[in-house]
């Protein structure tokens, strides 16, 4: 099992499809990847060579911001955006759709659950 930035990477999917496992990491991402180290990317990530793996690792590691780093920069983007009492800042912290997207109904992804109201019938 290849283990890239600390995330176990599943052994029987196709290498651009097991890199998608990364936290940062696309189908598009994933393929330029193989496409620059000259991978084929149908092949399953069982069949890479310790050499491949590194060279993927080594990879990733320099041009891309991937799992912890990446998690931590979208929270301090949120977080500075909540500090300035932005608009977007403001839907983030009330837990509703940031980017203009209706509420009266369709949020329920991002509201939750909903819950019934006595007395609202008419």
């Amino acid at each position: 099992m290849a283990r890239i930035a600390g995330v176990n990477v599943p052994t029987n999917k196709p290498t651009y499809i097991a890199l998608t496992y990364l936290y940062g990491i696309g189908q598009t991402t994933a393929k330029k990847i193989c496409d620059a180290l000259e991978l084929d990317q149908m092949r399953h990530a069982k069949e890479l060579s310790d050499d491949e793996v590194i060279k993927i690792r080594e990879y990733i590691e320099k041009n891309f911001v991937i799992e912890g780093d990446l998690r931590r920069d979208v929270s301090m983007n949120i977080k500075r955006l909540q500090d300035l009492r932005s608009l977007r800042g403001i839907r983030h912290s009330r837990k509703l759709p940031v980017r203009g997207q209706r509420t009266r109904t369709n949020a329920r992804t991002r509201k939750g659950k909903a819950i019934a109201i006595a007395g609202k019938k008419k």
